[in-house]
């Protein structure tokens, strides 16, 4: 028998010890021979990494799908793994080395990356244990890391081949670049902060014509709301339609404190209305600028140092071409050095002085800051190593076109293709201590050799240095006989970009390069879920890799899932104070509570709104569910084997061995059309509402009475139906529906498997007589219920059914169940009548009407006048959210989160609304 109530703090930790000892979750596990393969790679989480509400939501969605194929025989994979997460591991060893007063740069490299290594070993990865307390049924002997030396030998593979490809290569372009991490970062690791500022206008003075800041003839106006960077200007830009400049494009303005001759050009980028209309052009300090300097041939001046302050005296690209007076060096001496943001106050000081300051204005605008360091970041031009992007794009962007991968929802394909179809190089390149070194080295001339090894390298330098006359061929004859490596050949000190080597995951987790049997059996995999965030970071990059090196898609569908907001429907966030904890969650309700709560919330395209009392409610669904079976156990349901389905006589057990299979047709269809709001809703109201509710509500008479023949049917068939249950279940709720398939084995047995490994059920079984004639029952029962809850009607009164229009089988019907309709609705006598009695609220069911005569129940006037006056308040509610909501300045102004919630309680207040008019106007009807 089971306990009497169900703890899930004791029972989870039980179950996940069985899984791990029977080694559950193996590939493979509990497949026959010959299986059709499905394989899910896990979006490997950072190694610094705990368990959120996103990683909760994506990874009880790979295993809802992962458990429901296995259960369907096929041979399973689940794939985990952990991404080396460059910038934040090393951040997290940097800040405990400098607890102990160490910088990294005391360190050899080498000792640094051991430190990483050991930090690892202690700490590292605790995520996965989370993971597995939320039920993640992976093959966790499989664990790989980006990092680990079979995936290493996959990138070192990749890099060198498309270097050899001519698809990766060296260029010195902008990138987002971290002032104190010093380092390349990705858009991805970039916030935009929005910030009060200022639009500074300055007058730039055209060359050749003496400068009267009273005379708009002599200079033009460019705003900009960062003036320090204007040290690097080689152009302003006007548009070629814009009258104003037209004279002026194809001269020079000469550019305050620098004194360098830029020229005017005419370019679309510059809009005639914003700011000035003219854009001072900083090739070398901001994206759009550097294309604009392209297209007209603009030099690109760097004028800051990695760690963002200014560098003029040590730059041979800022002097060149300028007359230097006494006047500019001693501007220059004053700005050299400073930090950018001092730079930008002693900028602004220097061209006020200069009366070259037209006018500040308040601006509010975004700025970008690095995620991991919380500083501004600088576009910078800089050497670096790219991926030749839109060349790998071309068959990714094709593969979907072509529906051979489908995003679901398929409204995530604009965007995906609109970031593809517009692709730039990629920067693959990182200033890191801790990742994937890259395997290039330079010779003493700068010539760079890639290779997987040192020795390789250096065995193509001194074949490149011999095979070609010049200063180093002497140099390196002499170096041949006794060298060290590090004499000729300097390695690269970059490492590269963390997603590099996740692009790599669908293969490089499955033994690639090495042409393996698991590589075999599982690639290409099926599903992969994921967040729309990093649809271009991870999922384009692995489409392109995939396809270029295994020539097929890593995979054929790609699921987004949406995001989990808070019950308000805002964006969780440490500064609103309003993040969810899912280990919290998983403490105080279950991981099947969770899990089921995510599940049945995630219809496609739909945020996530975790209202902590809706987990509450679906613990209380797996209670349900418990005392259901508890209940059963106690009335004798039993398996027996011997009993066959098909011979089921009771109209009640036919009905509901139809209803189960139909059951399981909607939550199969809703796994396997990633519909899973739909599984979960059809599961739920099958268990709860059928099952528990109606079933085994019926079932008492029996169990009570005397036929044994019936009570031995019906124990067989709620013992058959509690089984498919937990099966259907299963991938929602895993830990109570394995322990309680354990205990209700029957009597001193076992099962012949663990309930992760069992049959998923099928649709076998179809009575359309019979499911019509308890589900019109079932229709009656409630419509009368939910009259008398309208009418007020006090529950414990036994009241009168006056039946209009019924039919020879609603007769009927109303015969065989006389009983259960007095004992279920509170009935006293069923009657039947020609026309409705008088004072009588009214329900249709099917052809007939049900009558319920309220006089002797309730007092009619009484009841009138106390839905009146709730639905006056309720009125009142509708109207003043409706004039907020009418309000425009509310709607623009107000969070979102704001004016969703206000619709909501709209939409609440409205359908109340409905609800007190049908009940007045049915009381109307009566009187």
């Amino acid at each position: 028998m089971l306990e009497k109530t169900y703890d899930a703090q004791t029972v989870e930790p039980k179950i996940a010890k069985r899984w791990e000892e029977a080694e559950a979750f193996r590939a493979g596990a509990g497949s026959k021979p010959g299986a059709d393969a499905f394989a899910i790679v896990i979006p490997p989480p950072n190694v610094t990494g705990s368990l959120h509400m996103g990683h909760a939501l994506n990874n009880t969605l790979q295993d809802i799908l992962v458990r429901f194929e296995r259960m369907r025989g096929k041979n399973v994979l689940w794939q985990p793994g952990m991404d080396h997460a460059g910038i934040a591991t090393q951040m997290v060893v940097e800040r405990r080395l400098m607890e102990k007063q160490v910088h990294r740069r005391d360190l050899t490299r080498e000792d640094f990356v051991e430190k990483i290594w050991e930090w690892k070993a202690e700490s590292g990865g605790a995520i996965f244990n989370q993971l597995k307390r939320l039920g993640a049924s992976c093959d966790w002997s499989r664990e790989r890391f980006t990092m680990d030396e079979g995936l290493s030998q996959a990138v070192l593979e990749v890099f060198v081949t498309l270097y050899n490809d001519g698809l990766i290569y060296k260029d010195k372009r902008l990138v987002n670049w971290d002032p104190k991490l010093l380092t390349a970062i990705s858009d991805l690791e970039v916030e935009q902060h929005e910030i009060n500022g200022n639009l500074w206008h300055f007058r730039y003075p055209v060359a050749d014509v003496a400068y009267d800041p009273e005379n708009p003839a002599t200079f033009i106006t460019v705003a900009t709301t960062r003036p320090e960077t204007m040290l690097g200007d080689t152009g302003v830009a006007v548009h070629p339609d814009d009258d104003r400049y037209k004279h002026l494009v194809g001269k020079q303005v000469v550019l305050p404190i620098v004194g360098r001759r830029i020229p005017v050009v005419a370019d679309e980028y510059s809009d005639p209305e914003k700011g000035t209309g003219a854009v001072k052009i900083t090739p070398a300090h901001d994206f759009n600028d550097f294309e604009v300097g392209k297209r007209h041939k603009l030099p690109a001046i760097n004028v800051l140092t990695a760690s963002g302050a200014i560098n003029i005296n040590d730059n041979d690209e800022f002097a060149e071409g300028i007359e230097k007076t006494p006047a500019l060096e001693n501007l220059w001496n004053q700005l050299h050095g400073l930090d950018r943001f001092d730079a930008r106050k002693l900028v602004i000081q220097i061209m006020e002085e200069g009366s070259f300051l037209d006018k500040i204005e308040p601006h509010r605008h975004a700025v970008p800051h690095g995620d991991r360091s919380g500083v501004p970041i600088e576009p910078f031009l800089t050497d670096q190593w790219y991926v030749n992007a839109a060349e790998l794009a071309r068959p990714a962007i094709a593969s979907v076109r072509d529906g051979r991968t489908n995003f679901v929802p398929k409204n995530w394909e604009k965007t995906y293709f609109d970031w593809m179809e517009n692709i730039q190089p990629w920067c693959i390149s990182r200033q890191l201590w801790w990742g994937h070194q890259i395997p290039a080295w330079y010779g003493p001339d700068g010539h760079i050799f890639v290779a997987k090894t040192e020795e390789a390298a250096l065995d193509a330098a001194v074949e490149h240095y011999l095979a070609n006359p010049g200063p180093w061929k002497a140099w390196v004859e002499d170096k041949l006989e006794n060298f060290k490596p590090g004499e000729i050949l300097t390695r690269d000190e970059d490492v590269l970009d963390t997603w590099f080597s996740s692009a790599l995951w669908p293969f490089s987790t499955l033994g690639w390069p090495d042409k393996t049997p698991e590589l075999k059996t599982y690639y290409q995999t099926d599903v992969l879920v994921t967040g729309f965030d990093i649809i271009f970071f991870w999922v384009a990059r692995m489409m392109m890799m995939g396809l270029h090196f295994m020539d097929e898609e890593p995979f054929h569908t790609v699921y987004v899932h949406a995001l989990v907001r808070d019950k308000h429907g805002a964006k969780m966030s440490k500064s609103k104070g309003n993040v969810i904890d899912p280990l919290e969650l998983i403490d105080e309700y279950g991981a099947d509570a969770l899990r089921f709560t995510l599940s049945i919330m995630a219809a496609q395209g739909r945020d996530v709104k975790l209202d902590p009392a809706r987990i509450a409610g679906y613990r209380n669904f797996g209670t349900k569910l418990w005392n259901a079976t508890r209940f059963a156990q106690m009335n004798g349901v039993a398996r027996n084997d011997e009993f066959w389905l098909q011979d089921a006589k009771l109209t009640v057990n036919r009905w509901i061995l139809t209803e189960l299979s139909r059951a399981t047709s909607e939550v199969t269809e809703g796994l396997t059309t990633y519909r899973f709001n739909e599984a979960a809703g059809a599961a739920y109201r099958f268990v709860w509402n059928l099952f528990c509710d109606w079933y085994l509500e019926l079932l008492k008479p029996v169990f009570m009475g005397e036929d044994e023949e019936a009570k031995v049917e019906s124990r067989a068939v709620a013992a058959f139906v509690l089984d498919e249950i937990y099966k259907l279940l299963h991938p929602f709720m895993p830990f109570m529906t394995e322990e309680l398939w354990a205990l209700t084995a029957g009597e001193g047995q076992e099962r012949s498997t663990l309930l992760c490994h069992a049959a998923w059920p099928e649709p076998s079984f179809e009575d359309a007589e019979a499911a019509a004639e308890i589900n019109w029952l079932v229709d009656l029962v409630s419509g009368i219920r939910s009259l008398r809850s309208e009418m007020n009607v006090p529950p414990a009164a036994m009241a009168p059914l006056v039946v209009v229009d019924a039919n020879a089988l609603t007769r009927e019907r109303f015969q065989r169940h006389d009983s259960a309709v007095r004992r279920l609705a509170r009935i006293e006598a069923v009657s039947f009548a020609e026309t409705a009695p008088k004072g009588s609220a009214q329900i249709v069911i099917g052809e007939a009407t049900a009558c319920l005569p309220l006089g002797s129940l309730i007092n009619l006037e009484a009841e009138a006048a106390r839905l009146q006056k709730e639905l006056a308040k309720v009125t009142e509610e509708v109207a003043r959210i409706h004039k907020k909501l009418s309000n425009d300045k509310f709607v623009a102004n107000a969070a979102a989160e704001i004016v969703a919630a206000e619709r909501e309680k709209l939409s609440d207040y409205q359908e109340t609304q409905e609800k007190l008019n049908v009940a007045l106007a049915r009381l109307r009807d009566a009187g």
